[in-house]
């Protein structure tokens, strides 16, 4: 029978209210996609470190392979002559992953912005509350994002960025000045070529995540937006350890997108071992969304045929919900509760149940 590895993302002890106890408890999990949040960007993974949130995960019954993420220094993406030093340090990082049973790296190539959306805690009709992203916010002016961020203002929302960084924003802007997406490709595929031969030998699947929103933001380009940009970045470096995190919900942030034969596609040819199975809601034609539940009545993507195009794929990859509500009064890290994404995998569980006992009949 065909069974996915079912994880939920947790941010450590220090930084988390949902405990490791707590997601023992959500029927059906058995994975932590963990990572060490203290250690600086292009710096070693202490062995120890690894080997301590190992065994810290283990003791509660779950099990650590997946790492979201192992973030790569801007240097890397701008392909300045300091990279190589950070490149050396990432090859050691995935050594060290390896040795503690790691699988998978989940990592993004999005230049200065992770993601980006204009509200955590747009409030919805129901009560709830959930990011949203209104692209008449996003001034396209970086000097005017830059003031309104340092002066603390809600126009810009920047999940998970270090302070220094958010300080080094107009730095960052020049160092990306005479990077357009032809260039960012390459350097992907710099670095590319040189760690894929450490995870061939590791074992260790890397897992590009989708840019999200899928569009080019304050001028600055996007290489992984659509099925199109899989093929070129798939091509760069021929092995199945060059893979992509296939996020629905980034995707489908685009139309376009037909994720369900995106997903077909490239787990055919074994390059998704990681997906992020999450809804989206559009709230106008110009393609302003909000975050939903995972269901599909109440989002804009069919999450049935989601997940049934997994099933069709016979993938048993690993798979984590992703960017619930506040609910039930929940307040904590925006999209990252215990409730909304607890229900999201005893949603996406119960459609894998159908489709597997369907297939049996």
């Amino acid at each position: 029978m065909l069974m996915l590895k079912m994880g939920f993302r947790w941010f450590g002890a220090s930084d988390d209210p949902i405990s490791l106890q707590n997601i023992r408890q959500i029927p059906g999990t058995t994975q932590v996609v963990g990572a060490l949040y203290d250690v600086p960007v292009g710096d070693v993974w202490p062995l120890e470190s690894i080997k301590q949130l190992k065994k810290e995960v283990e003791a509660n019954g779950l099990h650590l392979e997946v790492i979201e993420s192992v973030n790569i220094h801007d240097d890397i993406k701008a392909g300045k002559p300091t990279r190589d030093e950070y490149i050396a340090n990432y090859q050691q990082t995935i050594r060290n992953l390896a040795s503690c049973g790691v699988k998978v790296i989940c990592y993004n190539f999005m230049p200065i912005f992770d993601w980006l959306r204009t509200d955590l805690a747009e409030k919805l009709p129901d009560g709830s509350y959930a990011m949203a992203y209104d692209h008449q916010q996003v001034d396209s002016d970086p000097e005017e994002m830059l003031r309104s961020v340092q002066n603390g203002a809600n126009n810009y929302v920047l999940p998970g960025w270090e302070p220094e960084r958010l300080a080094q924003l107009k730095q960052l802007f020049m160092a990306y000045s005479d990077i357009d997406a032809d260039k960012l490709r390459q350097n992907l595929k710099y670095f590319l070529e040189a760690i894929i031969p450490v995870c061939e030998e590791c074992d260790v699947k890397m897992a590009m995540h989708p840019d999200d929103p899928p569009v080019s933001l304050f001028g600055l380009p996007r290489i992984y937006k659509n099925r199109e940009d899989m093929v070129k970045i798939e091509k760069m470096v021929d092995s199945p350890y060059n893979g992509f995190t296939i996020c629905t919900g980034s995707l489908g942030e685009n139309p376009a997108n037909d994720v369900p034969a995106i997903l077909r596609e490239f787990i055919a040819q074994d390059r998704v071992p990681f997906v992020h199975a999450r809804n989206i809601k559009f709230v106008n034609t110009e393609g302003d969304f909000h975050e939903s539940a995972h269901l599909s009545t109440e989002g804009s993507l069919d999450m049935y045929d989601i997940m049934k195009a997994l099933y069709d794929s016979k993938y048993t990859g690993y798979v984590r919900p992703d960017h619930g509500r506040d609910i039930w009064g929940e307040v904590g890290r925006p999209g990252y509760g215990l409730y909304d994404r607890a229900l999201g995998i005893t949603y996406l569980s119960g459609i894998w149940e159908a489709l597997v006992k369907d297939h049996i009949k």
